[in-house]
């Protein structure tokens, strides 16, 4: 088994992959990497099953020092790559060294990268997944200076992809929202307004959810509901005004009415966009 030794923890690095399915009854969220194609894609350059265990780094990258030879891979938000110094592939597998330095620069658009290693990172897991998870505390802490991760076996020998598109992170977040549970506690002028008003990115977004700043939107009932289970994508309406969509750390459980859904296919956006990035909520309409 080998080794990677965190030299530059960044900013905010933690352990992740598809998370944890079919526990939220537990009061535990899902967690897992938020730009999950992005994941995907580093794992199939350096030959992973989809689900293994990688970086997800925030903003500031990650270097990393290998005790034994590795085959790594850098996606999501584009950022420079270098080995020992020298440059290296953004997006494409590459080779690093033992005793080298592969380390991921800031990043020049979007928010969160993603380190793939062949066999991915082997921390144990927990309730079946090796995510960390900020808001319960369940899995690996984020990465410290020092900590030093275990490198699963590298995976038989199969045709790895030379290259993994992805989309650009976005310069305006379109997000789909299909209206419910709690529509009924919005006005229908409010809802159409919700379509036609621009929000952006708030810099108090997080794993948790993707907050906005704009128009607040306006509610026809007062108080809170019960708690009633959450899901990825729901927007919810605090007394504020201002929508929060949940992403993939969100609380199980929660009291502030949901006005819509955004589709798990628009997250993989929402997690690559940055403050200050324009946000503009498209209605889906019947089922």
């Amino acid at each position: 088994m080998g080794e990677l030794q965190v030299v530059r923890p960044g900013p905010l690095t933690t352990i992740q992959d598809l998370g944890r399915r079919g526990v939220a009854h537990l009061g535990v969220p899902r967690a897992g990497a938020l730009d999950e194609p992005a994941l995907r894609a580093a794992n199939r350059l350096v030959g992973n099953e989809p689900g293994a265990a990688g970086l997800e780094t925030t903003l500031g990258g990650v270097a990393l020092r290998a005790v034994r030879p590795v085959l790594v891979a850098v996606t999501g938000a584009p950022s420079p790559v270098t080995v020992d110094g020298r440059a290296a592939a953004w997006g494409a597998p590459v080779t690093v060294p033992a005793g080298a330095v592969v380390e991921v620069g800031a990043a020049t658009a979007g928010v969160r990268g993603y380190l793939a290693v062949a066999g991915g990172i082997a921390v144990p897991p927990v309730l079946g997944s090796r995510s960390a998870d900020l808001l319960s505390g369940l899995g690996p802490a984020p990465l410290a200076e020092g900590d030093r991760l275990p490198v699963g076996a590298p995976p038989p020998y199969r045709d790895r992809a030379d290259l993994a598109p992805l989309p650009a992170p976005p310069a305006e977040l379109v997000l789909r929202l299909r209206l419910g549970p709690r529509a009924d506690w919005f006005a229908p002028s409010a809802q159409a307004r919700l379509a036609r008003d621009r929000y952006r990115v708030s810099p108090a977004s997080n794993r948790i959810g993707l907050r906005t700043e704009g128009p607040a939107v306006a509610r026809t009932r007062e108080g809170e509901l019960p708690s009633e289970g959450m899901v990825s994508g729901a927007v919810q309406i605090p007394p504020d005004g201002q929508p929060v969509v949940f992403l993939a750390d969100h609380p199980t459980t929660g009291g502030y009415p949901v006005v819509g859904v955004v589709p798990a296919a628009d997250l993989a956006a929402a997690a690559q966009a940055r403050p200050g990035t324009p946000v503009r909520f498209t209605l889906l309409r019947g089922r």
